[in-house]
């Protein structure tokens, strides 16, 4: 009986915090469940931007980088705190913090600087992964889209493949044009209630079409289906008024056109596949 006790209780010395072996082992599983948490925060993001697509990219790409991040200091800090030696390198560097956070302040002024800019630009967004902007660059003005916000560089790509690079700081700092269709318009949304029974796809196609006739198709964004129940289907049509003077008389010119054409289409069915009259919210 002795002899079956032996190898557990050797294995347990070693695997204690205070052992080299043990605070290897614990390096290695604190690693693992870092990948495993940030893999999995990165697969959750992608799989929430593939399915809603009302999720601002920018933002929840944004909060995976600093997510991402956290996870990672807190499982340096939890490494750390287990282990007796690292507390007591930690109490030894502590009276030397103050001079040290001076320090790096000083030498990283410069990435804290876009840090910060990348937050504030997260808050205040005065652009959007996609959008097309013009800045000034050291070859000249610059025309691209914007393809990626870091936590420190704002990526533009170029219509000739090139990619332009900004610091947040001076992205946040410096005037940008933004090209890009809807920007400076008012988003517009008529609710469209059918029959469950109905073909969604070609009402979503007639709503963009009657949309499409009074305030033209760049303005349209889309037809989506929001909701199913026992007894219809819910879609929403979306576009941009153009002013915000005139957006609700806009809104009812597309509604009376969507209605005359809704009424035409019904009345234009076979009459073994007779739908009821849509309604528009």
């Amino acid at each position: 009986m002795h002899g079956f006790n032996i190898v557990p209780r050797d294995v347990m010395t070693a695997l204690k915090p205070d052992n080299p072996i043990g605070a290897f082992v614990y390096l290695v599983v604190f690693v693992i469940i870092a990948l495993m948490l940030s893999r999995g925060l990165r697969a959750g993001v992608h799989a929430a931007l593939s399915k809603e697509a009302h999720i601002d990219r920018t933002t929840i790409s944004f909060a995976q980088q600093i997510a991402t991040v956290v996870i990672w200091l807190m499982m340096i800090i939890l490494y750390a705190h287990l282990i007796p030696q690292l507390r007591a390198l930690g109490t030894a560097m502590l009276a030397g913090a103050g001079v040290a956070s001076v320090v790096i302040g000083l030498a990283a002024q410069s990435t804290l600087g876009n840090l910060v800019a990348g937050i504030s630009m997260t808050i205040y967004r005065p652009f959007r992964l996609g959008d097309t902007l013009q800045i000034a660059a050291p070859t000249g003005t610059e025309t691209g889209t914007v393809e990626k916000i870091s936590l420190g560089y704002t990526t533009l790509r170029v219509q000739d493949g090139r990619s332009v690079v900004l610091p947040n700081s001076v992205a946040a700092s410096q005037v940008a044009i933004n090209l890009s269709p809807g920007i400076g318009r008012w988003p517009q949304t008529v609710i469209i209630r059918v029959s469950r029974d109905a073909d969604i796809e070609a009402a979503s196609k007639l709503a963009r079409r009657a949309a499409a006739e009074v305030i033209g198709e760049k303005a349209v964004t889309g037809c989506f289906l929001t909701k199913v129940d026992a007894t219809e289907a819910q879609l929403e049509l979306r576009f941009q008024a153009s002013d915000p003077a005139t957006r609700d008389a806009q809104r009812a010119a597309v509604m009376a056109r969507l209605d005359q054409e809704f009424t035409a289409a019904v009345k234009s069915a076979p009459p073994a596949q007779p739908a009821p009259r849509p309604t528009f919210a």
